[in-house]
């Protein structure tokens, strides 16, 4: 097969490696920072790498801000309008998280796309390395062992449940939190503490460290101030995220957003995480590979 990858950061060149190695035809766009080591091509607009691809894969996340293509290994900028414009009809076009506005822009342009973060297989596989990322994060940035550390983990869905257990397996004191009374149920099956996501006021001192999965305001200003300066807090939700950074800011409250935390820690896993989600959807629409 002949495939396009465009835009994205290590994992995307990454995956134009292993697509290449597994001896597809392979171009790439928007990744000229990296020398591609197994000889994908390299090529200097969308247009090139597009031309003729059965399968043009786009970035995880497919934007970085508002109408810009995630590129952070491109020299230049480049607008998902004018990669979509490079494409042809009856192209397979896979894209990584795409918002509101990019589904918007894809069916005004009439381009069918799938997007494979939706995948269960590659979210869960995601979440591993988000995790692992943070157990990393957490013994960098804090003077304390993970051993007996007071920690806090704000959501029970993929990431947090991971994180748990990982945690819990060095040794730390783990309390979770959940909206459901399901998710709480099984927060304390698991032999963690558990707290509704809805009632963290007036508790927060207790920790040494807080985890945030959930990608909605629950670190307000008002609950930062019950952290403290000498803690860490720590967002691994997606935009627009859990915690005020810039209450945090002027609060003087250690805060880090950990955006794209497994292409950060793990791009060559997460590049194959990638390569084998792409194949599924490829076999699911019955293409060989």
């Amino acid at each position: 097969m002949k495939f396009a990858v465009i835009g994205g950061d290590m994992r995307q060149a990454r995956l134009a490696e292993l697509l290449h190695k597994d001896g597809h035809d392979t171009r790439a766009f928007a990744l000229e920072k990296i020398r591609l080591s197994e000889g994908a091509a390299q090529e200097t607009t969308a247009k090139r790498a597009a031309e003729g691809a059965d399968c043009v894969i786009l970035p995880l996340p497919l934007q970085s801000r508002e109408g810009m293509l995630t590129a952070p290994l491109s020299g230049g900028l480049h607008t998902v309008r004018e990669v979509l414009s490079a494409l042809s009809p009856g192209q397979l076009v896979l894209a990584g998280r795409a918002d509101g506005a990019s589904r918007e822009l894809f069916s005004s342009m009439g381009i069918e796309f799938t997007d494979y973060f939706e995948r269960e297989e590659l979210a869960v596989a995601n979440a591993v390395a988000a995790a692992e990322g943070a157990v990393g994060l957490i013994m960098q940035e804090t003077a304390i062992t993970v051993w007996r550390a007071r920690t806090l983990v704000i959501g029970f869905g993929r990431i947090g449940k991971l994180l748990c257990h990982r945690l819990r397996g060095l040794g730390a004191r783990v309390t979770a939190t959940a909206r459901t009374q399901a998710d709480l149920a099984w927060i304390r099956a698991y032999g963690y503490e558990a707290l509704e996501t809805a009632a963290l006021d007036g508790c927060l001192a207790d920790f040494d460290v807080i985890v945030n999965t959930v990608p909605a305001r629950v670190m307000n200003e008002a609950r930062l101030k019950e952290v403290g300066a000498e803690r860490l807090c720590l967002d691994l939700a997606s935009k627009p995220g859990g915690i005020d950074f810039t209450a945090a800011s002027k609060l003087g409250v250690r805060a880090m957003w950990a955006l794209s935390l497994p292409g950060e820690v793990a791009p060559v896993t997460s590049g194959e995480i990638i390569r084998d989600t792409i194949y599924n959807i490829l076999r699911e629409k019955g293409v060989a590979v």
